[in-house]
């Protein structure tokens, strides 16, 4: 277990310069920051999946790339929001995915919402509600691509949720990189040629993501669910302190506090959803 926690701090340590190395590349179009994204991970994990017989296609094609479309539309949208407003509230905002997730996997996989899950929505909700009131760097456009990307997100929680006793976890996984990678490319025409740092930042972007995707994976391997799962929400304490040191931003205090509620709500969603599973056992 312990192993488990120390991998998904190493992953959202990981994750959050990946958000830094986007916020520094706010001149680059969105889709060619995902194309540098997904070609780090790519280029380590098909091979990879080649040397160990891993299924390729898998066993539901339709679903795997309904998802991959999915997670490559929320992240397009994410990169564009963290080039709009700061990267505090840009993390936050989209830490409600999971929100979206159980409201759609009630619908469509017929799960149950506990009442202290509810509750734990709402406290989230209300903190992005002040968030968004009382930052006047958030726009109202930033605002709602943020949410939208915080939706698609969800669907993507949902998918994972129904193929991951069908499918292999690099396979769903090989699948959003290669859609990351093609989708990106209908925007060559925007794309310019890095120049000095920027090679280092776009290279950067890929090899976080990789390490990233790696040690979260294992970690949900080694770890359940509930245990794991509230220290990934440590991205947005370290978002909001790379972006203070090397960005310069600052938030005020009742714009943390929106962001607190969001974590509080996300966890206690955790631990509620946690709490029902242990009493079946």
């Amino acid at each position: 277990m312990l192993r488990g926690i120390i991998y998904i701090l190493i992953a959202t340590f990981a994750f959050s310069w990946l958000n830094l190395f986007a916020k520094y590349l706010s001149g680059f179009h969105p889709l060619q920051v995902v194309f540098f994204r997904a070609l780090g991970t790519f280029i380590f994990i098909f091979p990879y999946m080649i040397s160990k017989r891993i299924p390729i296609i898998g066993n539901n094609p339709g679903w795997l790339s309904l998802r991959a479309l999915l997670g490559f539309l929320s992240l397009a949208i994410f990169f564009a929001v963290v080039q709009r407003v700061p990267l505090g509230p840009a993390v936050s905002i989209r830490y409600i995915a999971p929100v979206f997730g159980v409201l759609l996997a009630t619908y469509f996989l017929k799960e149950r919402v506990k009442i202290g899950q509810w509750i734990s929505f709402l406290i989230a909700i209300i903190g992005v509600v002040i968030l968004k009131g009382v930052d006047i760097r958030i726009d109202q456009f930033s605002f709602l691509l943020a949410l939208l990307s915080a939706a698609l997100l969800g669907g993507v929680f949902t998918l994972i949720r129904y193929l991951g006793s069908r499918e292999h976890a690099l396979t769903i996984i090989n699948y959003f990189m290669v859609i990351c990678l093609m989708g990106s490319l209908i925007s060559i025409p925007s794309w310019r040629m890095p120049i000095g740092n920027e090679w280092f930042w776009m290279g950067g972007i890929g090899i976080c993501g990789l390490i990233g995707q790696v040690f979260m994976t294992r970690a949900f391997q080694l770890a359940e669910t509930n245990t794991i799962a509230p220290f990934k929400y440590m991205e947005l304490v370290y978002a909001l302190l790379m972006a203070w040191l090397f960005l310069d931003e600052k938030n005020g205090f009742y714009a943390l506090i929106g962001m607190v509620l969001i974590i509080i709500g996300m966890v206690l969603n955790v631990y509620f959803k946690g709490k029902g599973h242990q009493k079946k056992h």
